[in-house]
Parts: structure tokens; sequence; C-alpha cells
């Protein structure tokens, strides 16, 4: 029994349908895993990973994928003043030399939040793909999370040791951002929101984050064989289960693929992607505050170079970069009150709460190798910017049809 089991998960990435008969192999588009970053708030939401496919599979088809990337923000509070008139002035001072002193709520009424992130969180998503005809097709997706410290070998690259080992040695400094102050290999993982709720996890918290229903429409145009154009719309809804969440989400997603076949046996693919979420459409119990901006919207592109060996497998080497939107209303930035140990941390002691005021983005490398029975992807993922919401993400994904 255990060997069948084995035999059929490890069976057979069989041929995609294609929208073109002179395609040099079964590759579908360009390969793009699971890249939904760990982002602490984002986790808790059904997010909406680009879809870079020329048409659906043949088969029903199974995806595996494991992620894992480093968070950290230090403790800071944020004060955002209620009266107008103080609101006014504070917006009139750089965010850092901002003065305003909350008393209490009578004299100085204010939203009060503060937030504190350090760990290692780990997704685990099954995905199961169903092909509903020659034109549809409809993704159901499982994701879970595990919070840990980071401690090796589990997390080689993702781990504190790693990351500051980077700093010390080839690039930015000794402890840039404070994780050798705080301590490396912890869990810190406190929110409170400005409804006085607050969102706890600890070294070993598991939870199901939801289970997504994506559908995507491949259209047939003439663009797909004059100009190697592929097209592809997507609408998804996202179940999200845990306690401090309990949601609906729904979203939409549009993506464009123009592939080029160059000689010896070689491709390249590049793909354009945007989605919108729509969050917490409905709530089934008192939800934490993820960001008061109701929308997410994100805008991807993706170039992918492919050769074929000459079993007719191939290699496929891809970039990606991802923009995603802010969490909070902007308007906000321009009068919060921003506390925290600035004396001790060297840079970033701001960002829990100034990075979910900001367009978040991110760079990927990706790796592929296709085999009509397999296919694995592996990635890394790096915040450029340095939010560190992640800092440095990687992540594998397996997929295999499942016989009919």
């Amino acid at each position: 029994m255990l060997k069948r089991i084995t035999q059929l998960f490890f069976y057979c990435f069989c041929s995609i349908l294609i929208a073109q008969q002179d395609l040099l192999s079964f590759k579908n588009g360009i390969d793009n895993p699971t890249l939904l970053t760990t982002h602490h708030f984002g986790i808790f939401s059904a997010r909406i990973n680009t879809n870079f496919k020329f048409a659906p599979p043949k088969t029903i088809t199974f995806s595996l994928s494991s992620v894992s990337g480093n968070n950290f923000q230090p403790y800071v509070e944020a004060y955002l003043p209620q009266e107008p008139a103080v609101r006014q002035e504070q917006s009139k001072l750089s965010w850092y030399k901002r003065d305003f002193k909350f008393l209490n709520q009578e004299t100085t009424p204010v939203d009060y939040m503060n937030i504190i992130i350090d760990a290692v969180i780990k997704e685990f998503r099954l995905t199961t793909i169903i092909p509903l005809s020659k034109k549809h097709e409809l993704d159901i997706s499982i994701r879970s999370y595990l919070i840990t410290k980071g401690k090796q070998p589990f997390s080689f690259f993702t781990g504190d040791e790693t990351i500051e080992w980077f700093h010390s040695n080839i690039n930015g400094g000794e402890d840039p951002f404070g994780r050798r102050y705080y301590g490396l290999n912890q869990v810190n993982f406190n929110y409170t929101d400005r409804n006085n709720n607050t969102l706890e996890l600890t070294n070993n918290d598991f939870f199901i984050g939801g289970i997504e229903f994506n559908h995507f429409y491949y259209p047939r145009f003439s663009i797909n064989k004059t100009k190697h154009i592929f097209m592809n719309f997507g609408s998804h809804l996202g179940i999200n289960t845990s306690k401090f969440n309990p949601s609906i989400d729904i979203g939409i997603s549009a993506n464009a693929i123009k592939m080029f076949q160059l000689k010896d046996k070689q491709e390249l693919n590049l793909g354009i992607g945007i989605n919108l979420l729509r969050k917490n459409v409905i709530n089934f119990d008192t939800v934490i505050d993820l960001g008061n901006n109701a929308y997410l919207a994100t805008a991807e592109s993706n170039i992918e170079y492919t050769r074929y060996t000459k079993k007719n497998n191939y290699h496929a080497l891809g970039i990606n970069y991802q923009i995603q939107s802010r969490y909070n209303k902007l308007k906000e930035a321009d009068y919060y009150r921003l506390v925290g140990d600035w004396s001790a941390i060297n840079g970033g002691w701001h960002l829990g709460f100034d990075s979910l005021y900001r367009n978040l983005s991110i760079w990927t490398l990706i790796y592929t190798y296709g085999h009509p029975n397999y296919k694995v992807s592996v990635y890394f993922k790096e915040d450029f910017i340095v939010h560190n919401a992640p800092d440095f993400q990687t992540g594998i994904s397996l997929q295999v049809p499942i016989l009919k």
C-alpha cells in the first residue's frame, strides 16, 4: 500500500493542454509556484497567487508546497490622535519629529496599537487543480502555518543565525535591525489592534489559515497563434478559518503571457499579472484589525528562460517581481506618532507600523525542473527595500498529476 501511494505521489506530470500544437514540450506557460509571502498579516487572509499558465491541465493535478520566511520587527507603539486639529498640527512635522503626547482618552483621544514580530513562519499548502473544460479550471487550496524559532538545521537559509552571519560578514553590518539585541532564535509574535483586540502566537503554534477556491478562464484569441500571446482571468473566493480572522475574502485577477520560441530547444516567456482582493466581505465572528485598507491590490511581472534537454525535459530559470498595496490607509501616516527603542536598535525600529503604510515589494529567483512525470520548483525571495515582512523567504513545490 505504501509503495502504491509513493508511486502515485511521484507519478507523472502529464502533458498539458495548450493552445498551440507547435510548442516544444509539455510546458504550460511560466512555472509560478506559490510565491505569496509569509507576511504576518497576510497569512490570515486569502491572498491571490498569480497564474501564468497558457491553459488548464489535461488531468487533475496535485501540488504540495512548503515555504519558510523570516519576519522581524522590533516592538513599537502607534498613537493616532483623533482630534482633527491635532492631526493637522502633527502632519506639519516629519514622522520622527512628532511630539504628540498621550495623556488619557478624555483629553488626548487616540487610536492606539502596538506590535512586535519575531519568528520564522512556515507555510504548507495543498492544492488540487481540476480542469473543467478546455477553457476553464478550478483550483482548491488549503493553507496552514507553523510558527517557529527558526533554529538550524530546519531553517538553514531563513534562520536568524544565517541572516545575521550574512549581515556581519557580507553585507549590512553588525546587527543592523536588532535581531541580536532581542536575541536570536526567538518567537515574539504579538499585536494589539486599534480596537484593543490581541493577536498572539507562540513557538510551535500551528493553525489552518483557510481554504481557497480559484476559477480561471482561458479565452481563445487569434493572437494565441499569430503572436504567441495568452491570457487568463480569475475569480477567487477565500474562507479564512483562523480564530483571529474568521471571514470570507473575494477577488479577481487578469494575467497575460508572451512566449518567444528560440533556437536549439530554448524558450523565453514574459508574464504580467494584476489582482484585487476585497478582504473581510463577511466576518463570522470578532476579527483582528489586520489593516483598515479593505482592498489589497497586487501587480506582478515574471521573465523566464527555459532550455530543454535531449530527453525533452526542461530546466527553467525565472525572475519575479511583485508589488502589493499597503495594509493601512495612507492618510494615517500623515499624523501618526511612533514610539520605540530607537536608541538601542541600529535601524528599522519603526517598521512594525511604518511598513503597514507602504507598498510592499519583493524579488524572487525561481528554478524549475520539468519532467513528464513531475515538476519541482525551488525559489529564493528577498525584500531589497528591507521591510522585514519577511526579510528572506524560501520555498519548494512539487506538482504531479492524478491519474484518471
